[in-house]
């Protein structure tokens, strides 16, 4: 049987194509997560592809929103010398209030949860009193009922390497 990198569907209005990942879109992904300015004559030398192959199987991976491309930056180096986890209670639609945290510059990651929090929020701040405005803004938000911050104190391990082994 034949290996494919992706099946995709064709999308209906406003709906992303679906990919089925193989071993080999799983290997393209992780040579990209080692330095996503690689070529893809390089990468197609590490997979055993040629190299249209490789870029079709990118774009399709991109265009599915299985992966981004980005440039990942150290918070500390651009002057943002807080970070915190912030748990949320909240009443009402969580769909709203995660969509209107989403909105928050400083915000970096909304989870919907289960457990003692709704909703929790990563943010990044210049300074402690850049956080403390911010966590005033979020307290005035509709549905807020109550918040508890967890201030990083020192970041130990951050990879970007899940989801293909």
């Amino acid at each position: 049987m034949p290996s494919r990198a992706v099946r995709q569907e064709r999308p209906g209005p406003a709906q992303k194509p679906t990919v089925t990942l193989d071993r080999l879109s799983k290997k393209i992904i992780e040579q990209l997560q080692q330095d996503g300015r690689k070529s893809y004559a390089a990468i197609a030398q590490e997979v055993g592809l040629s190299e249209p192959a490789v870029r079709q199987r990118v774009q399709r991976l991109l265009d599915a929103e299985v992966m981004q491309i980005v440039a990942v930056t150290d918070p500390l180096q651009l002057g943002f010398q807080r970070q915190a986890l912030v748990g949320l209670r909240t009443s009402g639609d969580l769909t709203e209030t995660a969509a209107r945290l989403a909105r928050i510059d400083e915000v970096t990651y909304v989870v919907t949860t289960a457990g003692s929090f709704d909703l929790v929020i990563e943010v990044l701040c210049e300074d402690d009193e850049h956080l403390l405005e911010l966590l005033g803004q979020i307290r005035g938000l509709p549905k807020i009922t109550a918040t508890e911050t967890f201030v990083y104190l020192k970041l130990n391990k951050q990879l970007y390497n899940w989801g293909t082994r």
